[in-house]
């Protein structure tokens, strides 16, 4: 009898409970990288295109506007100064929707099934990503048609992180969270350079394809979710159940019973109560502001800096985003073996200011300095993010002082993402606010935000350092 091959083996040493976890852990990773995916082609796009008028680029302010309009041939406009104030302020308000969105989407996520909830996201979404790409194939110069699309894909946007971000804190314990959702978090990174790379390939020759393509990507992935997604371990049970009856024994005497003991979901203001939930939701904003920051201005800051042009700095982008999933990984495994995810987060974000000034000075001396420099930003930068976003949300959403009551991770997680959200909405528009004025003013805005984040987590340092617990998680009181 022939030896069973190793690699065989090896894969049946898993029980039936670490490939549902597995299978778990790949869909998620799948689904919030198309979201991601999704995000990153506006500023690819805006790189090269017509975005206004070149006869109103002479405007204080033609930088903000740039950020966001896209004419769909190289027509010239003359854009009515109401409608370019109107415009400015409209993608405000859609990151102001967006977090009042988030909010509500945790609290709904916990009441709704995360895997139909998720669904009708991703298929919106992907909806509206076309539709903006659509507007480049229909010849659309109607200014409200990409305020309205763009507002609108923000709104069901935020359907996507607490429902992932739950979704996997039910299927992973506290042991190795960081390590886990380190490697997991990497989707971010990965969502970011596909959709630099596909945005790049289409840019020059028919930029609509450049949002086309990644919102059929994400409606498919929607498909995907609607399918397979297993929302609970205990979820499983029933399934096996059923295999484990065989032919001879009906169906129905397998019985799945909600106990009566049961807690509700949790309350906007009893999360807010969670020990480190506001310190850390107010430490994301500023950190978040600085990596979105860097999702929607890099590649144009890079075409300034090296001379490139729009596919090679777009690619070049990328490499922050590498960056980012070494960081996110690093911090996950470092806060695992301190069991300190504020004094981690913290030590990062140390580092990252100087970072940033030592970035904005080695970009001009050619492409290996940038490269190298690329690379120790994005760790730094998105490590605490990545960090935050999803352990420190995953503990903060089980804490001991819920007492068991798991149903509140969803919204946990809205307030926290929902509050970093803000500073996804004023970063980029105070940096388009700044470059007009130099460069030099964007980097000292961002290493700014690093300190204040640093600041808002001393109490929480303060707290671990004087704590001799070892174990992994939150170590607040």
């Amino acid at each position: 009898m022939a030896p069973v091959p190793p690699g065989t083996r090896f894969l049946a040493s898993f029980n039936r409970d670490q490939w549902y976890r597995a299978f778990t852990f790949a869909l998620t990773f799948l689904l919030y990288t198309s979201f991601h995916l999704s995000r990153k082609p506006i500023s690819i796009v805006k790189v090269t295109q017509p975005l206004l008028a070149n006869n109103i680029v002479s405007e204080p302010n033609h930088v903000l506007y740039n950020e966001f309009v896209l004419l769909p041939s190289n027509r010239r406009y003359k854009v009515p100064r109401y409608s370019r104030i109107k415009l400015k302020n409209s993608f405000v308000y859609q990151d102001v929707l967006a977090l009042n969105n988030s909010y509500k989407n945790g609290i709904i996520g916990e009441r709704l099934p995360i895997r139909l909830y998720l669904t009708v996201g991703m298929l919106t979404s992907g909806l509206f990503t076309c539709l903006f790409g659509l507007g480049y194939v229909y010849d659309i110069h109607c200014l409200g048609f990409y305020i309205f699309v763009q507002v609108a894909n923000g709104l069901v946007q935020t359907t996507g992180w607490p429902s992932v971000v739950t979704c996997i804190g039910n299927w992973f314990g506290k042991g190795r969270r960081g390590l886990i959702m380190g490697l997991w978090n990497s989707h971010t990174s990965v969502g970011n350079i596909l959709g630099s790379l596909i945005a790049g390939y289409y840019v020059s020759s028919n930029w609509g394809l450049s949002f086309i393509v990644p919102g059929v990507i994400i409606a498919a992935m929607g498909v995907i979710c609607f399918l397979f997604l297993i929302e609970r371990n205990w979820d499983t049970e029933l399934l096996l159940g059923q295999e484990s009856i065989g032919v001879c024994v009906p169906v129905q005497q397998v019985v799945v019973v909600k106990s009566e003991a049961e807690p509700s979901a949790i309350s906007f203001m009893g999360a807010l109560r969670i020990p480190g939930v506001v310190e850390f939701s107010l430490c994301l904003l500023f950190a978040k502001l600085v990596s979105y920051t860097f999702l929607f201005w890099l590649p144009i800051y890079i075409t300034k800096a090296a001379h490139l042009d729009a596919k090679k700095a777009g690619d070049l982008s990328t490499l922050f985003d590498v960056g980012g999933i070494v960081g996110g990984i690093l911090a996950g495994v470092i806060s695992d073996k301190m069991g300190k995810r504020a004094t981690t987060c913290a030590v990062m974000l140390l580092l990252a200011a100087p970072t940033l000034y030592g970035f904005s000075m080695m970009s001009q001396f050619g492409l290996g300095p940038t490269i190298g420099m690329l690379l120790v930003c994005g760790g730094l930068v998105n490590g605490p993010y990545a960090l935050i976003t999803t352990a420190v949300s995953a503990d903060l959403g089980t804490h001991k002082s819920l007492k068991g009551n798991a149903r509140a991770l969803s919204t946990v997680t809205a307030i926290i993402d929902g509050t970093g959200s803000v500073g996804a909405a004023v970063g980029p528009l105070l940096a388009g606010l700044l470059s007009s004025q130099g460069w030099d003013q964007v980097f000292y805005m961002l290493m700014t935000a690093d300190f204040l984040a640093l600041l808002l987590l001393l109490r929480l340092v303060m707290k671990e350092l004087c704590s001799h617990r070892k174990r992994p998680g939150v170590s607040v009181e």
